[in-house]
Parts: C-alpha cells; sequence; structure tokens
C-alpha cells in the first residue's frame, strides 16, 4: 500500500382554479349578459382585414352581374404586376402559401372583368373604338398598330405562350413537387422526432419544424390544384375573345345596321383588345406562379438566387464576355449591342469575386462576433448552468488561493495523472475541472462525478501528512489522523518538522499531493461510471481489421454493444485493465455463445486475463494473498441456491453470519492496511463475486480473486486466512 501511495503521489405553469359555486356562476351569467349588450360595432367585427376581403369577393362576384366602369381594368392590371413583384422578392414557397388562394382571386378577377367588357363591348361597340374605355382602345392602338390581324397574332403568340409554355411547365413543376413533398414527409417527420429524442433540439423547435412541415405540404398540395386556374384562365380567355368577335359582328350587323366590313373591324379591334388587356395580366400572373414553383428550397430573393447563382463562376462570365468581343468584330454583325453586353459580363466577371471577398470577410467577422456572444451567453445561461461534469473538482476559497499560485504545477500534474490512467486502464479519462466554490468551508475540497458528490475533505493549510503506517508517531507536535485516500494512519505536523521528519525516514506529503492522490484513488474508484458508450465505440474503432472482423461475430449475434460496455465495466468496476481489448474479446467470444448475462461472462473474461491480473496486483513479483478460511469458504458455498439446471440463482446467507463475516475481515484486513501492505483477497470462484459484494463496502480497494484467477507460474506469497 505505500508503494502504491507512493505511485500515485508521484503521477499525480400552475393551472389556475376556477370557482363553481353559486357566487361563480351568478358572475359568469353576469358577464356573458354585459358581453351580449355591448354592440359589434365597438368590436373587433368590423375592423378585422376579413371583412375587407369578403367585400372584396362580393365586389368581384357583383361584376359578373352588374356593368362597371371601364378604368377598373386598371385594378387587374395593378393587382397582376402586385404579385409578380412579391413573387421576385419573397425568401422561400412558404412565405407566400396564401399564393394558391390569390391565385384563384386573381383568376375570378379578370374572368369577372372580362364578362364586364364583353358586356360593354356588345352593348356600345356600335359607338366606337372608345366605347370600352380608353384601356382597350389603348391597347388596341398600340398593340396592333391599327391593325386587327397583327393584334390577331400577337393575341394567338401570347395564348401560345401562356398556355403551353408558362402555364404547362408551371403545372408540372408543381405536380411534381407535391408528389415528391408528400413522399417526403414521413421521413421528414422521424428525422424531427429522432433530433428531438437526441436533444437536438426542443419541444418547441420540434414543434416549429412539424407546423413548417405541414404548411409545405398543404402549399405544395394546393399549388397542385391552384395551376389548374392558370390553365382553365387561358383557354377560358381565347373562348371569350372569339365570342366576343363573332357576337360583336353579328350584333352590329344585325342590330345597329352596320356593314360587316366595319363591324368586323371594330369589334375585332375591341375584343382582341379586350383580350390583351386580360391575357397580359394572366401571363404575369403564370410568370409570378412558375417563379413560385420553380424556387424549390432555394432561400432568397430571385434576384439573389440567379445573379449569386451565375456569379458565382467568374471565368464562365469572362468567356461569355470574350465570346461577345469576337462576334462584335465579325463582319455584318452588330458590333455596339455585343461590344455593350461584352463588356457588362466582364465588368461583373471581375467585380464579383472581389464582392465575394469583401462579403466572406464581412461574414468570417460577424460569425465570430456572433459565436464570441452566443459563447457568453452560454456561460451565463441556465442551460449551461445545467449541464454537469464528468470529473470535477471544487476547492474552498482559502484553499483555491493556495492552489491557484502553483497552477502550472497542478495543471502538469492533473494532465501526467490522466496519461498514467490512460495507459493503466487503457481508455481516456474525462477532462477534470477545476472550480471555486464559496459554499465549501475555506480549506475544504469536494470531488464530484457527474455532478454529485462522491468525496470530500479537509486539509489543514500550512501542515503536512506523515503516514505512519505501524511506525510510533514522531517525536514533533502535531494531531494523528487518517489520510483520505486509503485511510491510512497517518499524523499532521507544520511544515517546518519536514526536513527532520525526512531524515528519520519518515514519508511526508504535502496538501497537493494528498489532493491529488484522493482524487486519483476516486477516479479509480469510479472507472465503470466514467466509461461512456461513446469512449467504448471510440476503443473499437481503433481495433485492426482482424478483431473488427471479430467484433462482427459477437456483437449484436451474442451480445448487444450495451451488454459489451456492461462487461467493460464491470472489469473497471474491480480496476482491471481493458488495454488488452483484443483479450477480452476473444474470452467473451468464447463465452458468449453459451451464456448472456454480464455478470457470468465477466467471470470467464477474468479467469483467460488471469496472467494480467496477476501481474498488475503483484508487488515486485510476488503475490500477496489472504485466504478465505475453510469455515467461511463452507458459509459461503451452502449460501448459493440453484436451480435445477446447476446454475447459481440467488445468494441467502444468514444476517447474523454477515455480520460476523464482517467483523473478522475487518480486522484482518485493517492490520494488513495499516502495515501499508499491498495483498488480495482469495475466495472460491462460485463465491467470490458475492464476497467482492461485502468486501468492497468494507474496504473498497480491495482487489478479490478466485482460485482459477491465479495464473501459473506466479509467486504466492500467503499472509494468512480470515477464519
Amino acid at each position: 500500500m505505500k508503494n502504491a501511495m507512493k505511485q500515485t503521489l508521484g503521477a499525480v405553469p400552475a393551472a389556475r382554479l376556477t370557482g363553481t359555486g353559486p357566487m361563480s356562476v351568478a358572475k359568469q351569467e353576469a358577464d356573458v349578459q354585459q358581453a351580449a349588450a355591448k354592440p359589434f360595432i365597438k368590436g373587433k367585427f368590423l375592423t378585422g382585414s376579413d371583412i375587407g376581403l369578403a367585400v372584396g369577393i362580393i365586389i368581384i362576384l357583383t361584376v359578373l352581374f352588374l356593368p362597371v366602369p371601364a378604368v377598373v381594368l386598371d385594378i387587374g392590371l395593378a393587382f397582376s404586376v402586385l404579385i409578380l413583384m412579391v413573387a421576385l422578392w419573397i425568401q422561400r414557397p412558404l412565405d407566400f402559401s396564401a399564393f394558391p388562394t390569390v391565385l384563384l382571386i386573381a383568376t375570378m378577377m379578370r374572368l369577372s372583368l372580362n364578362i364586364a367588357t364583353t358586356r360593354v363591348i356588345l352593348t356600345h361597340g356600335n359607338e366606337g373604338y372608345l366605347a370600352a374605355g380608353h384601356v382597350i382602345h389603348g391597347f388596341s392602338q398600340f398593340v396592333m398598330g391599327g391593325d386587327f390581324v397583327i393584334g390577331l397574332v400577337v393575341f394567338a403568340i401570347l395564348i401560345i405562350v401562356n398556355f403551353l409554355v408558362i402555364t404547362k411547365g408551371a403545372t408540372r413543376i408543381a405536380e411534381v413537387g407535391a408528389r415528391f413533398t408528400l413522399d417526403a414527409i414521413p421521413g421528414k417527420q422521424m428525422a424531427i422526432d429522432a433530433d428531438l429524442s437526441s436533444g437536438l433540439i426542443d419541444e418547441k423547435e420540434a414543434q416549429r419544424r412539424r407546423r413548417e412541415l405541414e404548411e409545405e405540404s398543404s402549399f405544395f398540395g394546393s399549388m397542385d390544384g391552384a395551376s389548374k386556374f392558370v390553365r382553365g384562365d387561358a383557354i377560358a380567355g381565347l373562348i371569350i375573345t372569339a365570342v366576343n368577335i363573332f357576337g360583336g359582328i353579328v350584333i352590329g350587323a344585325t342590330r345597329h345596321g352596320m356593314d360587316i366590313s366595319q363591324a368586323a373591324d371594330v369589334f375585332t379591334k375591341l375584343s382582341v383588345g379586350d383580350g390583351l388587356v386580360t391575357q397580359i395580366p394572366a401571363l404575369i400572373v403564370s410568370l409570378a406562379a412558375g417563379l413560385l414553383v420553380s424556387k424549390g428550397g432555394t432561400r432568397g430573393s430571385a434576384d439573389q438566387a440567379i445573379f449569386g447563382q451565375l456569379g458565382a463562376y467568374p471565368k464562365a462570365l469572362l468567356i461569355a464576355a470574350l465570346l461577345l468581343f469576337i462576334l462584335g468584330v465579325m463582319p455584318g454583325l452588330p458590333a455596339f449591342p455585343f461590344f455593350l453586353l461584352g463588356g457588362a459580363m466582364a465588368f461583373v466577371g471581375i467585380a464579383v469575386p472581389r464582392r465575394q471577398a469583401r462579403q466572406r470577410e464581412a461574414d468570417a467577422a460577424e460569425a465570430g462576433k456572433k459565436q464570441r456572444e452566443a459563447e457568453e451567453q452560454e456561460r451565463n445561461s441556465v442551460k449551461a448552468s445545467l449541464e454537469t461534469n464528468q470529473i470535477e473538482l471544487c476547492l474552498g476559497k482559502q484553499l483555491s488561493a493556495r492552489l491557484i499560485a502553483s497552477q502550472e504545477e497542478l495543471a502538469h500534474r492533473v494532465n501526467k495523472m490522466r496519461r498514467k490512467f490512460t495507459q493503466e486502464y487503457g481508455f481516456v479519462i474525462p477532462e477534470i475541472k477545476v472550480t471555486d466554490d464559496i459554499a465549501l468551508p475555506p480549506k475544504s475540497y469536494r470531488i464530484k462525478i457527474h455532478g454529485t458528490a462522491v468525496a470530500s475533505h479537509e486539509l489543514r493549510v500550512g501542515e503536512i501528512l506523515v503516514v505512519l503506517g505501524e511506525r510510533p508517531v514522531p517525536s514533533v507536535p502535531g494531531e494523528e489522523v487518517r489520510e483520505p485516500a486509503f485511510g491510512m494512519r497517518a499524523y499532521s505536523v507544520p511544515e517546518t518538522f519536514t526536513a527532520d521528519l525526512r531524515r528519520e525516514g519518515y514519508m511526508t506529503v504535502d496538501n497537493l499531493s494528498v489532493l491529488l492522490t484522493h482524487l486519483s484513488e476516486i477516479v479509480r474508484n469510479n472507472l465503470a461510471q466514467l466509461l461512456s458508450y461513446k469512449d467504448m465505440r471510440i476503443l473499437l474503432d481503433r481495433l485492426g481489421p482482424e478483431y473488427r472482423k471479430l467484433l462482427e461475430d459477437i456483437c449484436p449475434a451474442h451480445i448487444s454493444y450495451s451488454g459489451l460496455q456492461a462487461v467493460l465495466k464491470l472489469l473497471l468496476a474491480e480496476r482491471i485493465s481493458i488495454r488488452n481489448l483484443h483479450l477480452i474479446l476473444e474470452a467473451i467470444a468464447e463465452i458468449a455463445p453459451l451464456v448472456r448475462r454480464p455478470e457470468m461472462i465477466v467471470e470467464h473474461v477474468r479467469m483467460r486475463m488471469a496472467q494480467q491480473i496477476c501481474g498488475d496486483l503483484s508487488d515486485n513479483g510476488v503475490l500477496n494473498v489472504l485466504r478465505l478460511g475453510n469455515r467461511w469458504d463452507l458459509v459461503f458455498h451452502q449460501s448459493l441456491k440453484r436451480d435445477a439446471k446447476g446454475e447459481i440463482v440467488e445468494f441467502d446467507i444468514d444476517p447474523r453470519l454477515l455480520e460476523q463475516f464482517g467483523t473478522e475481515a475487518s480486522a484482518a484486513i485493517r492490520k494488513h492496511f495499516d502495515n501499508g501492505e499491498r495483498f488480495v483477497l482469495v475466495s472460491s470462484p462460485e463465491a467470490r463475486p458475492y464476497i467482492r459484494m461485502i468486501i468492497e463496502r468494507l474496504f473498497a480497494t480491495l482487489p478479490v480473486l478466485s482460485h482459477v484467477e491465479i495464473a501459473r507460474g506466479v509467486e504466492v506469497k500467503s499472509l494468512g486466512a480470515i477464519s
């Protein structure tokens, strides 16, 4: 035990209740009557936007039956332009989730205005070109140039572009988008649930994502149907224009006495002008629908998405500019347009990389600022305060002030201790966090594992500890105490006597060494708790290809990964190193097909690792053994209850015998502990796990072996027996 001591020192919302009695019922009835007496006009009934939308829909339906002024046509054109601008500037399709409803309203508005203008054309067309208003006349003069044949051609081209190109493409995109969005819903929902269960997101974020997923599926499903509005609108516009032309010619010739040629000229120009007035807004809305559904998963406005992606490749822009310059110098081709476009592309190709570099620098600076702010906020947040460290050393105020002065030495010795543990036990010990705790007594420290205090002690500042063992108390002023790590006899004396005590052959220990020795033993006693599932997977990933194949044969066919972790934890719980992981896997492969319980598997593993266990526990090549006497061996053997197959199912011992064993074992073990000897307790293989459970409550650091775990060739020295 003294040798172990020397090695360690050197390494070192509540719901509200409402009344239900007569008074509360009467009060509720009075509140209802008072609310009913208030006029709706003073409330929000007539002040919300819902009443405005209802009135607007009624006005649109009224246009179907009542004559309206020709100036109303401007509203349809302006509304279509507004829809296009919104579709251009939204960041993502869901930002305009009301688009299917808006599309229906816009389509109904255009058809209503088309019917209204049809009524005006057929009723007052004989009065001249201005009978249907200045808007239709302006379109007929500007677009058609006074020739109705040109107007028919332009109108036909608009119909073809709108119906066969934009509308058909937007409809197909909407259909595919709706199908793929609906197919992806189960996977996205599972991803949200997985992130929630793993703690990556909280319940509020999960609800937001589910709501967004629901809105996305509803939006693309609605767009699949809403695209039919645009297609039907184009067909209706073509039919209405044809009806206007033929109906106008018939009415003009039969009722108003107009010549066929004159009626054809007037009513064709007015009908085509009306068709252009309605089809141009229809084309604009179709374009908006196409932009919206083709946006897909791209974020940012349309100009950011298009120019950002086109401008992301300056070489392509420069090559295109060079090609335009070559076309500009070719004979027969206009030079100015090609030079102008080529110069613009060359300018963009040179300016974009510079702008991107400045943007990256600004983004990096902003990201660094946000990260610093986030770290500061995390340090001060409640969430950060709830997080626990795997190993934490809390120091009292006075103790912290003295140890902080030697902070570099403390950090060096702690890191050295962690490296030693890694080499000794085969896995990396978690980082040890050292903190101040004003709630502790000034000279005390506390050791926490996973946020739970497992040990504490008060040091005597200005004094040193003399480990006595069986030696007499030195003849210097001091006080006899127990060393905190092993419970050995010790003597606390002032630091001024250090040199004298060392000359007399006493082992002296300073406060920092006492603290780190205690910390080291606490870590050893909690190795099983410190081996996480993540640490185990890291160890398994470092295996060579041959043992990876062995691992695949074992897990999960015969034992799960969590079961394998349980076996490793059982070994570490008794301070058995897992550095020879390949030997452990070989032993598990032998026994796992036969038994399932980790407790039974680990006993076989221990037997196969007997050479390593005895080597680690030997003292200068000699294994000191304290045996279990024949009497107690028989008592424990009779306490093991077996089933029909001969397997141990229960350990049943008389409490009085258990108390007697504890008394006798404590006396025998304490004697050797106080002598500073390093030894093990040996028992029968069947009773070993149960004796270990009893002994670890008395002496947590004492190893308990079975006879079969003593390897051949090991020199054994008997220290006696517990009889």
